[in-house]
């Protein structure tokens, strides 16, 4: 994934949260509320497998293998 798509899909993440705040501002049901926020942390946790996949990639092609297996204990908390 391009640098670009990446800060793109954060700044999605940011839009989504801005929007969780509003409902709760606007006291919209709890329901409606939870439910973008489980939207939201499906996207955080795609987002950062998607980081810690180009890293592992990276660190492989490097050779740099301690840097990798520590990149790829994190990134299994993603699966």
């Amino acid at each position: 994934m391009q640098t670009d798509k990446k800060l793109a899909q954060l700044k999605r993440i940011s839009g989504q949260i801005e929007g969780i705040v509003k409902m709760y501002e606007e006291e919209r049901a709890c329901i409606d509320i939870c439910r973008q926020i489980i939207a939201v942390r499906g996207s955080l946790g795609r987002t950062a497998r998607d980081l810690l996949t180009g890293e592992a990639c990276k660190c492989s092609k490097e050779a740099r293998t301690d840097d990798l297996d520590q990149v790829l204990k994190e990134l299994f908390k993603y699966e």
